[in-house]
This record gives structure tokens, C-alpha cells and sequence, in this order.
């Protein structure tokens, strides 16, 4: 019981020990706070960047110049296509040196090309000496045109009609003369013959009597006529005849065609 009570007193004794120490506190001033002086920061300073390393160039070894390519070969040359109408024309001859005239006007001795003619139709002269004349009218086309004039062929084509006398009557028929020879055609099959003209013994005319006398070699010999009368008809066709007879005979080849 004593304890209790003593406990109790003493309790009651420390709550108003700690008021009292609580009132008297609250009473007195704070103390100043001493204020803490602080150093500033020291100010820092840049360094100046580092000088950048020098670069030193390691020197290359000096490259080999390439060898030249080979230049490319040039490309041929186009030729340029002819106009459409352009006409080469080249006459030659068996004759060096022969005179060739194309519509009358000179343009060289053979062998000669020209390319001063239009497509058409044009006439060729060609002379040499100791020949006949060489006449011809020819078509000509664009593009390259050859003329080649043979004056050592033989050429022969010529015709008359005709009527044969026999001794008794007669017979009409017309007289055929080629470099290849001279053929009477004619519907009385006795009086028809084919022969060269190198095997005619006799070939002349007549004027007084106006005919056409004709021997063969080792054959029969033909009187003819023309059947108008006229003996001019028949000197033509003799002296044409004749002048192809004469070549042949002195060894002139005859034409092929």
C-alpha cells in the first residue's frame, strides 16, 4: 500500500518537473546563429584546345601511265546513193581510138564513159577509119548501160523481092543476105538455095538489062529482077551484099548474131 502511494508521488513529481522545464524554456531568446562563411567556388579557366596534330602525307608510289588504247580503225566511207535517174553510159570498140558521139555531140574516143545522158531514148554514131560508121538508136535506162561496137564483125541484113527468069516462065521470091550467107526463098522448091557469100561466084548487076546475076561455085547461075522494073532496088541490095563479101573474103569474122 505504501509502495503504491510512494510511486504515485513520485510520478506526479516528474510530470510537473517536465512542465516546468517546458514553460521556462519557451521564455528564454534563441541564440543567434553564428552565420558560416562560404569560400566562393575558385572561377575555373578554359584550357586552350589542344593544336591539332600535324598530318603528315605518306607520298604514294607514282602510278604507271596506262599504255594508250589502240585508236579505233575509222569507219569506211558511205558512199553516197547515184540519183535515181543518173544514166553511166560506156561505149568501147574493137577499134582503139574510135570516135563516139551520143545525139550528135562528142564525148570521147573509145573507151569512154560519160554520165551526161538522161534516161531516154538516144542516138549512138561511132566512127573508124577503113570501117563503116556504126549508127544505132538505143534506149536507155538509169543505171550503168555497156555498148560495145565491133567493127571487125561482119554484119549483113538485108532483103528484095525478086522474080526469077527461067528460060522459060519464071518465079517470084525474095532474096535473104546475112553474114552467114545469101538464101533464095521462094515457092518453087527446084529454083530455092542457101549458100555463103564467100561461094558466089558471080554477083553484079545489070543496068541495061535491070537485073541481078548470081553464080554459085560449082552451081547454076540465077538472073533476077524486080518485080516493078526498078534496077536501083536491086543495086542496093547487090552493093551492100557485096561489101560484107569482100570482108569475109579478106578473113573478117562474121557476126553471131
Amino acid at each position: 500500500m505504501n509502495r503504491q502511494i510512494i510511486f504515485a508521488v513520485f510520478a506526479i513529481l516528474l510530470v510537473v518537473s517536465a512542465i516546468g522545464i517546458y514553460l521556462f524554456s519557451r521564455q528564454q531568446p534563441a541564440p543567434a546563429r553564428t552565420p558560416v562563411a562560404t569560400t566562393p567556388a575558385p572561377a575555373v579557366v578554359p584550357r586552350p584546345a589542344p593544336a591539332p596534330a600535324p598530318v603528315v602525307e605518306t607520298p604514294r608510289p607514282a602510278r604507271r601511265a596506262a599504255a594508250p588504247a589502240p585508236a579505233a580503225a575509222p569507219p569506211p566511207p558511205v558512199e553516197a546513193a547515184p540519183p535515181p535517174d543518173l544514166v553511166t553510159l560506156h561505149v568501147d570498140s574493137d577499134v582503139p581510138g574510135a570516135q563516139v558521139f551520143v545525139d550528135r555531140q562528142f564525148i570521147g574516143a573509145a573507151p569512154v564513159t560519160t554520165t551526161d545522158v538522161k534516161p531516154g531514148t538516144h542516138q549512138i554514131n561511132v566512127s573508124a577509119p577503113g570501117f563503116d560508121q556504126y549508127a544505132q538508136s538505143i534506149d536507155i535506162t538509169p543505171g550503168p548501160r555497156d555498148l560495145m561496137v565491133r567493127f571487125k564483125e561482119v554484119k549483113l541484113d538485108a532483103k528484095a523481092e525478086v522474080v526469077h527468069k527461067h528460060g522459060i516462065g519464071s518465079c517470084r521470091g525474095t532474096l535473104v543476105a546475112t553474114a552467114q550467107g545469101l538464101r533464095y526463098d521462094t515457092t518453087n522448091k527446084g529454083d530455092a538455095f542457101a549458100v555463103p557469100l564467100t561461094n558466089l561466084e558471080v554477083f553484079q548487076v545489070d543496068y541495061l538489062e535491070k537485073n541481078l546475076k548470081v553464080k554459085v561455085k560449082g552451081g547454076k547461075q540465077y538472073n533476077f529482077t524486080d518485080p516493078m522494073g526498078n534496077a536501083d532496088t536491086l543495086f542496093v541490095f547487090q552493093r551492100d551484099v557485096d561489101k560484107a563479101r569482100q570482108r569475109l573474103l579478106k578473113g573478117d569474122q562474121p557476126a553471131t548474131n
